[in-house]
């Protein structure tokens, strides 16, 4: 069974999508995020460089997963966008704050743009709990 749903702990999604898909596998749950962009309630982007996009985003993504009882422990892939490879630096510093440890395996790509004028990443992830 899939259910798709968006969290009222975060803004609604910007678009026609869900911000999750959870699907119950017996006595596991997966949960596969839609990507996540430093976007606030009013459409605006949130942060001017890497870095506070990246913490407003991972923001997000652990409000999503908690409203589904899990968390970033439970991510095992991430995956990212970003505009400008030259800044991934900025972005590696707060993933590895976040997902300390073991990190979960992970696919990083620059890209263009992305849908949102000013967004300089897009994180999506999986989790599985």
């Amino acid at each position: 069974m899939v259910i798709f749903d968006n969290p009222t702990t975060v803004p609604a999604p910007f678009g026609q999508y869900s911000h999750v898909a959870r699907v119950e596998l017996g006595d596991r749950t997966l949960l596969q995020l839609s990507g996540q962009v430093a976007i606030d309630a009013d459409g605006k982007i949130v942060g001017n460089d890497m870095g506070s996009q990246a913490e407003y985003v991972m923001d997000r993504i652990t409000a999503i997963l908690a409203a589904h009882g899990a968390a970033l422990t439970d991510v095992v892939n991430v995956r990212t966008y970003v505009t400008d490879m030259d800044q991934l630096p900025a972005y590696g510093k707060v993933r590895a704050a976040r997902f300390g440890g073991t990190p979960p395996t992970i696919t990083t790509m620059e890209v263009s743009r992305l849908f949102i004028p000013g967004a300089l990443l897009e994180v999506e992830v999986l989790a599985i709990t």
